[in-house]
């Protein structure tokens, strides 16, 4: 009963959570319309999330993926609209530059031993001045082509493209952790580096490899939100930060407790937007919404760790 209670208990709570907000706003909650809203508001945060799974998974921490969708933006606002590069070749050039961001931070953490509290939160602030040297910090409403503000704009099978591309990412990562050999490693030198190291695991460039795509994904979310606004403004990545380490610490109260899971961060994610969603049908202030997320995310670790104490 005890292992069902920690394994599916915020499973439980997340359902309750959806019974509640449908009978305080019956004709608004629970409906298809604003289903599709909550999960076009997640989708972002949850391509951000599953990217940040994979390092946190290896005990890392990377706190510059706020900069780095930041810089994504930026940098997708000033090749398109200020170079006049076409949507496909900007999109690469922002990739690699998130590559080159993610080698730059898994090479200072994996080789030369820094911190990755340290290095990602110093790289956090340079990426956020090479975005405000590219953009002057302008905020910029027009300029991008259509076929760009399509990716964040149009629809597919009923809803927004952006939850397709999260599905197809979530599901990429999950198949990396949960079902290959890379994966196995990964949480092999999150539970023991130095075992795993002894083992034969290379582990400094399994650790670059997931500063890397935490890098990428931090860089679609950029290009997405970009993409869905039509318009850029300065540092649009701040505000997922803490949403995206409440959603995969959320996470790891679920299905394996104590321990991060793609499928539990998707639930953290989706339990997030719920909440958000469901507060502000309330009419709640955004410091009461801000208020109960932190609250979560306190809870969430303190969960997680119980978790891992028991496992």
């Amino acid at each position: 009963m005890g292992v069902l209670a920690s394994r599916y208990g915020l499973l439980v709570a997340f359902l309750v959570t959806i019974l509640v907000f449908s009978l305080a706003r019956p004709h608004s909650f629970p409906t298809w319309r604003n289903t599709q809203s909550i999960l076009t508001l997640a989708a972002p945060s949850l391509i951000m999330a599953v990217g940040l799974t994979v390092v946190l998974v290896m005990q890392d921490f990377d706190l510059s993926i706020g900069a780095m969708i930041g810089l994504g933006s930026g940098a997708a606002m000033d090749f398109m609209v200020k170079n006049g590069i076409g949507t496909v070749p900007m999109i690469l050039i922002v990739l690699a530059i998130a590559i080159g961001a993610g080698l730059l931070n898994g090479y200072m953490v994996a080789f030369l031993g820094g911190s990755s509290f340290i290095i990602t939160l110093a790289m956090g602030t340079v990426l956020t001045g090479v975005e405000y040297a590219m953009t002057n910090q302008d905020t910029v409403y027009s300029g991008f082509s259509s076929s760009f503000t399509a990716i964040g704009q149009n629809n597919f099978l009923g809803l927004n493209l952006q939850i397709w591309i999260a599905l197809v990412i979530g599901i990429i990562i999950w198949v990396l952790l949960d079902r290959s050999e890379i994966g196995r490693y990964m949480y092999a030198i999150g539970g023991n580096s130095e075992a795993a190291r002894l083992s034969g695991v290379r582990v400094r460039i399994l650790r670059v490899l997931g500063f890397v795509i935490v890098a990428i994904t931090a860089a679609i979310v950029g290009l997405l939100l970009t993409a869905q606004a039509g318009s850029y403004a300065p540092n649009v990545g701040g505000s997922y930060l803490l949403p995206a380490f409440a959603a995969v610490f959320l996470g790891a109260a679920v299905f394996r407790p104590g321990e991060f899971n793609v499928l539990g961060t998707l639930v953290g994610v989706l339990f997030l937007g719920v909440i958000q969603t469901g507060l502000t049908m309330l009419d709640l202030q955004t410091y009461l919404i801000n208020l109960v997320q932190g609250g979560i995310l306190i809870t969430a670790v303190l969960v997680s760790r119980l978790g891992q104490r028991q496992a």
